[in-house]
């Protein structure tokens, strides 16, 4: 009998109404849209609006979507695992609140912090949940709302990011398709170059932190860049070597959309056409947790049993990793 896996049956997504283009946004602060095209690649974002609105809404109707789209009923789910950095609040989990938003109640949740690579540390940790033989289906659902901690008068990273949600259904599977590889790492030397300086038990909240603007993400910018290209890059290729895999073997890279140049030096290194990259960092920025599960969501209509993908990521920890997995399902009817 083959090793039980876990698979991917079914990707859902939310994004806000709200477009912020690069024209409104160079009102905002001095840049332009050539400035953002040219070194990230980002031609607009979506943001979240409405007072009250947190990461937690986008995050429910992307399982919504997911459930709908499944056929699933709340009533059915093991195991729902948030990956985000833009919790609703410091406690509850917001996946606590997700799952009360829309209605599992046989299930237990809880959230994951890993930076950007989140959602790849949140497929790892729900696939050996499906692995273990105790549970059937687990949703893992990554959501951010990056707009709630940018600052829109630092022309550096406010291009950058965007808020959005996607989601995925994890179940087991005997077949060949599924979850068959994974690597992750963290280097936490890095977390100098890429954090926020308040708002957690070290630096709590204080009028001066406020007014120093220290609530919102710092990222020297070069550093971030230099670590990204080069560890994205060869955890892919290790991900390749380690399962015999060539260019010709790889229908998709899916990577964490968080700059353009990042991405093509990836598919490069891997020797990947471009025709064979998932790209969407144009329409929605980076989206962090949200972005791999958005690039699933838009892509499934493409997607065919037994596809061979690979995830790769880098995020804020330094947290990095690669994925390799057959998908399992056809595009639906």
């Amino acid at each position: 009998m083959s090793k039980l896996k876990a698979a991917i049956t079914g990707v859902g997504a939310h994004v806000p109404d709200y477009i912020l283009t690069n024209d409104e946004l160079s009102q905002m602060v001095d840049t332009s849209d050539e400035w953002i095209m040219t070194r990230i690649g980002i031609k607009e974002r979506r943001i979240l609006k409405g007072e009250g609105k947190g990461t937690s809404d986008m995050a429910a109707k992307a399982v919504q979507n997911l459930l709908e789209k499944t056929a699933t009923s709340p009533d059915e789910i093991d195991l729902l695992i948030c990956t985000t950095v833009t919790p609703d609040m410091v406690f509850p989990a917001t996946a606590n609140v997700i799952s009360d938003k829309v209605g599992i109640k046989n299930a237990f949740s809880f959230d994951i912090n890993a930076g950007c690579s989140g959602f790849l540390y949140g497929l790892t940790t729900g696939s050996q949940y499906i692995e273990s033989g105790k549970y059937k289906k687990v949703i893992v659902v990554g959501a951010d709302k990056m707009s709630a901690i940018v600052d829109y008068t630092d022309r550096t990273t406010c291009p950058i990011f965007g808020d959005g949600a996607g989601a995925v259904m994890l179940e087991p599977t005997n077949e060949e398709e599924g979850i068959i590889d994974v690597t992750n790492f963290v280097d936490g030397a890095g977390r100098k170059h890429l954090h926020q300086k308040a708002g957690g038990s070290v630096k709590p909240p204080t009028h001066e932190t406020i007014d120093a603007r220290e609530h919102y993400i710092y990222q020297e910018g070069q550093a971030v860049f230099k670590f990204a290209v080069s560890r994205m890059a060869d955890v892919s290729v290790e991900m390749m070597k380690r399962n015999n895999l060539t260019a010709d073997d790889l229908d998709w890279l899916v990577p964490h959309q968080a700059n353009l140049r990042i991405i093509d030096a990836t598919a490069r290194r891997m020797e990947l056409p471009k025709e064979k990259v998932m790209i969407n960092i144009h329409k929605y920025g980076n989206t962090t947790d949200a972005t791999i599960p958005l690039l699933l969501n838009e892509w499934e209509p493409r997607l065919k049993k037994g596809d061979n993908l690979i995830i790769a990521t880098f995020g804020a920890g330094f947290t990095w990793g690669a994925m390799y997995l057959k998908w399992a399902y056809d595009p639906q009817n």
